[in-house]
């Protein structure tokens, strides 16, 4: 249970920054920027913590990142309503999970499933927004995404039965087609007792296709949309995201040897930031516009090991120009022979990575022709 505590904080914490730094760039309105990061965090904790080949960490900051910014995105440079945010954000988590991992789709059953624990998390990540924001029947607005679920099932399951292998034969239950009937009419009924006529000015038949264009366009090509293209992303990230998952095992063995190179690298910026300040406090003008704090000489040795020209601080002696040379021939010496060193030390462990990796796929490649 703690292990799971502890995961669900780093996972809240990487996506929460994520969401906040970039909902900040598209708006001002920290109610907007709050929406987006519960919204992001609910989902990224709920898919991370359920773990298997669905969920692990890293897919659940992937998700909750993208559904955050994008509520986000609606919320603030959009500046669109309530009836706009929500139906795109279920399908659009749906269609990232659906397409990450193609066997969490199967079936209707699958489908409602994970829509509904979608929309459970998004009700609960709605709730800050909402305390925030003082918005008017907060708790029918927290509760409309699973008010929706048995319509965004329907939908995501006629869009994946025309699309996937399996389910040709596959018809939805009664059940839920009955409860995704019961959405469309319910906003009808909601848009006909006067919401149109009230903010639109408009009556009769001009009201009633008003009606039917919102719940087409807020009711289907949104959700449509959403799903489609979170499907698409997300079918289109995953070999590349499984690179990433191979590399981990070469990160491992080269974690000690390159912090080693790292601790050494430091080591000589650090060493010679105090030869700079040194020779400036004995030779003063050594160096132009130099600084009096050791921040500003571990800038200038920073920018010097990596060759680079530090515009604060420039070497004017003699003194000062051959310490930044050898300074440069020490650090270049270092990169080159360490790191030659360092790989031909790992090499091995390398090569032995590779022969598993090489195995496995062998591996997948005949189950999948299987």
């Amino acid at each position: 249970m703690r292990r799971l505590i502890w995961l669900g904080i780093r996972i809240a914490g990487a996506v929460g920054l994520v969401v906040a730094t970039c909902g900040y760039t598209i708006t001002g309105n920290h109610t907007d920027v709050l929406l987006g990061a519960g919204c992001g965090v609910a989902i990224g904790v709920g898919v991370g913590l359920r773990g298997g080949s669905s969920g692990g960490p890293w897919v659940g900051i992937l998700i909750g990142s993208i559904v955050g910014v994008v509520a986000a995105f609606l919320a603030g440079a959009l500046s669109v309503g309530w009836g706009v945010i929500i139906p795109p954000l279920g399908p659009l988590a749906v269609g990232l999970i659906g397409g990450l991992d193609r066997s969490s789709l199967s079936g209707y059953r699958d489908v409602v499933r994970e829509t509904f624990v979608v929309a459970a998390l998004l009700s609960l990540g709605f709730i800050p927004a909402l305390v925030a924001g003082d918005v008017s029947m907060a708790p029918l607005v927290a509760a409309l995404p699973l008010v929706a679920v048995p319509w965004s099932a329907f939908l995501i399951g006629f869009i994946i039965l025309r699309r996937r292998k399996g389910w040709d034969d596959a018809r939805p239950p009664r059940l839920l087609v009955l409860g995704a009937v019961a959405l469309p009419v319910l906003m009808g009924l909601l848009f006909g007792f006067g919401v149109v006529r009230e903010d639109v000015g408009l009556s009769g038949i001009a009201a009633i296709l008003w009606i039917v264009l919102i719940l087409i366009i807020s009711l289907a090509l949104l959700p449509m949309t959403a799903f489609l293209a979170g499907h698409a992303a997300a079918t289109w990230l995953r070999p590349r995201l499984q690179v990433y998952g191979q590399l981990a095992a070469y990160l491992r063995v080269m974690w000690v040897p390159i912090g080693g190179f790292a601790l050494g690298y430091l080591t000589i910026i650090f060493l010679f930031a105090g030869f700079y300040g040194t020779l400036e406090r004995f030779r003063p003008g050594s160096f132009a516009d130099a600084g009096g704090g050791l921040a500003d000489w571990v800038s200038f040795a920073f920018f010097t090991a990596l060759a680079q020209d530090y515009a604060a601080i420039v070497p004017v002696s003699a003194g000062a120009r051959m310490l930044v040379g050898v300074h440069l021939i020490l650090s270049v010496g270092w990169a080159l022979v360490l790191f030659a060193a360092v790989m031909t030390s790992i090499e091995p462990k390398l090569a032995r990575i590779a022969r598993q990796h090489a195995e496995e796929d062998t591996v997948s490649e005949l189950e999948d022709s299987q």
